[in-house]
């Protein structure tokens, strides 16, 4: 045999056995994934923004994932979502039957309060997210709120949370303690759909969460007076004229702090698993999830509701996790006595 035939002999034994072992490892996992339900794990209840996009992507998922599980989508409300994190490695199985959802404020306040939080995002594998959050605080159109100067001189923003540390307080903390916006934090929501009632009763003036969160008849009867942006990115139906908050803000060093505690918006609505769940089956949900986000149904869904689609891979996002755990722990600090 010459050397030439004896290298492409060699080259065809190696796409063979690739090809094999790939084929062997979707075999695994459709064996694994057959008649088995996989549940959607939501950190708040049903009908605000977290819930919706989980149950839009539920409905497609199965279809990526060799064996065709059921996707059902759980809610699990308690402490701004920080109950279903901890959910996920003290109880959930850890096998790629559980998937969790969870508010964007858990990652900063597990760097500023570590010992109450007990848990760092780097311990956990993400699966991806469907969309970079533009969060933007906004008023009830009865406020009598025309502008973020409207609140820093006679009238006051009474502003709704589940609890500190939400992406929620941490925008309003922002507002108050940098811009000197008249803002008071009421504690003690379960989710944003108790937070749009009292809004819509006018218990509370507005809300500082995620555009993509409000709900389409608000946007269309022009019900919300947005204030103020926490992205340099837009969102479609956002006016172009609404100030993103960092070029509000002259000193540099507070400039830093503001892109610090905002970077895990980058995320969006962040999907994880625990860490123990085996890499072969990650790989097989961040593909799913990948091949959901370009799905036409999933798509035309999410045109219906109004969820904007920008997605973040899973790989993007544990390159963000560690971008922002591995801040100067000067800079955690003063995020720490900020967020006070």
């Amino acid at each position: 045999m010459s050397r030439s035939s004896a290298c492409l002999s060699a080259l065809l034994a190696l796409v063979t056995l690739n090809f094999v072992a790939q084929r062997s490892a979707a075999q695994a996992q459709e064996s694994f994934y057959a008649g088995k339900t996989l549940r959607i794990i939501v950190g708040f209840p049903p009908g605000g923004g977290f819930d919706i996009y989980a149950r839009a992507i539920a409905r497609e998922l199965g279809k990526y994932i060799p064996g065709a599980p059921t996707i059902i989508v759980q809610n699990m409300p308690g402490a701004a979502s920080l109950n279903s994190v901890k959910y996920m490695d003290v109880g959930a199985p850890q096998d790629g039957t559980a998937i969790n959802t969870f508010n964007g404020g858990v990652i900063l306040d597990s760097l500023t309060n570590p010992d109450r939080i007990g848990l760092k995002l780097t311990d956990y594998q993400f699966i991806g997210s469907a969309a970079r959050d533009v969060p933007v605080c906004y008023a009830w159109h009865t406020a009598g709120i025309n502008s973020l100067k409207d609140i820093t001189t006679d009238k006051q923003f009474i502003l709704g949370n589940t609890t500190r540390g939400s992406s929620t307080y941490i925008n309003g903390s922002i507002l108050k303690n940098l811009l000197g916006v008249n803002l008071r934090h009421v504690l003690g929501f379960p989710g944003s759909s108790e937070q749009r009632l009292a809004i819509e009763r006018g218990e509370i003036t507005g809300d500082c969460g995620s555009w993509s969160s409000i709900p389409v008849d608000w946007l269309k009867n022009n019900r919300v007076v947005p204030l103020v942006k926490f992205s340099q990115q837009t969102a479609d139906g956002l006016p172009a004229s609404i100030p993103y908050v960092g070029d509000l803000i002259s000193e540099p060093a507070k400039k830093d702090l503001v892109a610090f505690v905002l970077a895990s918006a980058e995320l969006g609505k962040p999907y994880i698993v625990s860490r123990k769940v085996p890499a072969d089956r990650v790989k097989v949900l961040r593909t799913a999830f990948d091949q959901t986000m370009m799905d036409r149904d999933f798509l035309a869904t999410s045109s219906k509701l109004g969820l904007p689609i920008s997605p973040v891979s899973g790989g993007e996002a544990e390159g963000v996790i560690r971008r922002i755990y591995a801040a100067p722990s000067q800079i955690v600090h003063q995020s720490l006595q900020f967020l006070e």
